[in-house]
């Protein structure tokens, strides 16, 4: 299990690398969040159209590159060439940052041996290719970094099944707090609940799983919330909130 001990009074996960200031869900992103202290980093994958994964959030181009063109449409090869330097966003100093294949992520990972990653494997993939099809893409790639990985999904099926076939720790994302899904967290049992902060009561559900709480930007939110109960805080602001964090916990 993560160990989320440290100076820290909370843990911090890096919520699609170090996104606030590099593109989300690249090399570059991950290697600036593990430079800045990163222990924990999350990232997204969809499948190409010949079943290669890789680290994107979105099904499609648009946000990340201004393309209007599905992955699902694209083979390996031009996903691979798919400029993501998000200029809108951060301007023109990533115009070669290219999606990464998982493949190449579990290879960083394997020098990153203090590192947890928690790959969250959308349901856009799963709708369009089928469950035990993104179980086949997706569980052979990790294999060599299993023992540093957790798979995490609002696709209960999926992580139920990933659990059955790996034995190792699960995640699940609520989509929506109700007793449905307080019902799906009992049955399902899974080692971490993630939940949008927004959307968490007063009062979180009891259970043995650990609450991880995203999207978190400011340092007094992570607080007020591990006083509820949540023990990891995904954030796009790492160095921020890790500063801000220990700077807190010095006083």
């Amino acid at each position: 299990m993560t160990d989320t001990s440290g100076p820290e009074t909370v843990a911090l996960l890096a919520h699609r690398g170090y996104a606030a200031h590099y593109p989300e869900n690249t090399l570059e992103a991950m290697q600036a969040a593990v430079d800045a202290g990163a222990t924990l980093l999350e990232f997204d994958i969809q499948l190409s159209r010949d079943l290669v994964p890789f680290l994107l959030h979105d099904a499609d181009f648009k946000r990340t590159a201004g393309v209007e063109k599905s992955a699902f449409d694209l083979g390996a090869d031009e996903i691979a060439a798919m400029p993501v330097g998000e200029e809108e966003r951060l301007g023109e100093g990533f115009r070669d940052v290219r999606p990464p294949t998982l493949l190449a992520m579990v290879e960083a990972l394997a020098g990153w041996k203090h590192v947890t990653a928690f790959v969250e494997v959308k349901g856009e993939s799963i709708k369009q290719f089928g469950l035990e099809v993104v179980l086949a893409a997706v569980l052979p790639v990790i294999t060599p970094v299993l023992e540093q990985c957790v798979v995490i999904s609002f696709d209960a099926d999926y992580v139920r099944e990933v659990r059955a076939r790996t034995g190792r720790p699960i995640g699940w994302a609520i989509r929506t707090w109700n007793e449905e899904s307080h019902e799906l967290a009992g049955q399902l049992m899974p080692d971490y609940l993630f939940c949008n902060h927004i959307k968490m009561p007063a009062e979180l559900w009891a259970g043995p799983w650990i609450w991880v709480a995203y999207e978190i930007t400011k340092p007094e939110m992570a607080q007020e919330l591990a006083a509820r109960g949540v023990s990891i805080f995904e954030t796009m602001w790492f160095a921020e909130m890790h500063t801000a964090l220990n700077t807190a916990s010095d006083k």
